[in-house]
């Protein structure tokens, strides 16, 4: 079952591409109080089509492409706001500093900017949530939990879905209820008992949908509380992927090396930094949980005082504990770039789940179950949870919050590939921006 299809973002892509052109139009329009001429409106067109180009990828950054779910919809105006204010910064780059076409429309992209946010906002708040490009679809739900109750709530606030929910009248009545799909979970032990009937009804033409494979179509992330070994061996592979690993692996050394000559000049600056507010060293040697459960040293620009560095986890006052230095450079994620160098080692990579310290790992392992499935691949300095979750970094003991992105984590193990990297690469850029991730 697809909730989110190639139709929808195309639908989506096509509308902001032609809603930027009519802007364009109508900017012209309002700005000379006459009808655009054809000429006129053709030399403009050329240079703003490569814009429109790149607001396009900012609009990707900014998972404007993606699944719109409820939580999403709340925050779109927010959202759409943030990317025409950096498309804004990046169309006063082109026009301005790379003098390539000769145009410098200063009043006309001013009004650009504000006509086009204005149809965009329009198209994305009120127009696109009434699409409906799948069938009607009845849903029931043969199966119980807080995972279910989140699909539940999703379905019933998100009407784009298209999806209404069925009871138990209509599961007895299957030739007139308009029943199409049931959900179940194989992995309850007590599923054995419905299903024999449950086979008797795909002669009715209903149509039976695992709950992760929903949970999973919905969220971007798995149903962890409704796992059981089963899922893990017939999902879970820890064999090698030659083109997929060699690829990324080329992609590792080739991207840190460059991030990594030029963030060269942030190093005297940094220990500058750290130098006058803690003295000291510059960096901090922490050991991790890597690939197999190994276990392996990150080097990064020290946050914390001398006598508390080291990694500690889960202490109190530890945050006390950071310098003044040390908050601005975990803010700004600074303190992560001598990472790099354990990239281009192959400690870590580029993507992957976020290397944790021992002491959490083992404690975590005890509250979520499979907790130690996650070191089946190499971890990495950005991973699916960091782009997907939001909130805050923590660095205390938060079981809820590590479940959490631990379901992410699980997704991308699955569905790991070259593409899902490359798009969590690029959505990383809108996590250092605004400074949030976990």
């Amino acid at each position: 079952m697809k909730i989110t299809s190639k139709k929808d973002v195309l639908v989506l892509l096509t509308g902001d591409l032609i809603l930027f052109t009519v802007a364009l139009w109508l900017t012209i329009l309002f700005r000379y109080l006459a009808y655009p001429p054809a000429e006129v409106f053709s030399i403009l067109f050329k240079p703003f089509a490569l814009i429109f180009v790149v607001w396009i990828l900012v609009f990707y950054i900014a998972d404007l492409y993606g699944k719109h779910t409820s939580i999403f919809r709340r925050k779109l105006p927010r959202v759409i706001l943030n990317a025409q204010l950096v498309n804004s910064i990046l169309a006063v780059v082109f026009f301005y500093f790379i003098p390539y076409f000769g145009v410098t429309p200063k009043t006309l992209l001013f009004i650009d900017l504000l006509v086009s946010f204005l149809l965009i906002f329009v198209w994305r708040s009120f127009l696109v949530p009434n699409i409906h490009l799948n069938l009607p679809e009845k849903i029931y739900f043969a199966c119980a939990g807080p995972e279910v109750n989140e699909i539940i709530e999703e379905i019933k606030n998100n009407h784009r879905y298209n999806i209404s929910l069925a009871g138990e009248r209509e599961i007895k009545n299957l030739k007139t209820s308009g029943l199409t799909s049931i959900v179940v979970d194989l992995y309850d032990p007590e599923i054995d008992l419905a299903l024999k009937n449950f086979y008797g009804m795909i002669f009715s033409g209903i149509r039976f949908i695992p709950l992760p494979t929903l949970y999973e179509e919905l969220f971007d992330r798995e149903p962890v509380l409704s796992l059981k070994e089963q899922w893990f061996l017939e999902n879970i592979s820890n064999r090698p992927k030659p083109i997929y690993d060699g690829l990324k692996r080329l992609m590792d050394i080739f991207v840190a090396g460059v991030l990594g000559l030029l963030s060269l000049p942030v190093y005297p600056v940094v220990y500058l930094l750290i130098y006058f507010d803690d003295k000291g060293t510059i960096f901090s040697r922490q050991e991790r949980v890597g690939k197999d459960n190994r276990m392996i040293e990150l080097l990064k620009f020290r946050t914390m005082t001398v006598a508390n560095d080291g990694g500690q986890w889960g202490k109190l006052g530890l945050e006390n504990k950071v310098t003044r230095s040390g908050r601005f450079l975990r803010k700004t994620r600074l303190d992560e770039l001598p990472q790099l160098w354990n990239v281009l080692r192959g400690d870590i990579s580029l993507v992957g789940p976020r290397p944790e310290f021992a002491d959490p790992v083992a404690f975590y392992s005890q509250d979520i179950p499979y907790y130690n499935i996650r070191h089946i691949i190499k971890p990495g300095l950005s991973g699916w949870a960091q782009i997907k979750q939001e909130g805050e970094p923590h660095h205390g003991i938060n079981v809820n919050e590590t479940r959490r992105k631990f379901s992410y984590d699980l997704y991308y193990i699955r569905n790991r590939s070259f593409w899902i990297d490359l798009s969590i690469g690029l959505k990383t850029i809108k996590i250092l921006l605004s400074r949030k991730g976990v």
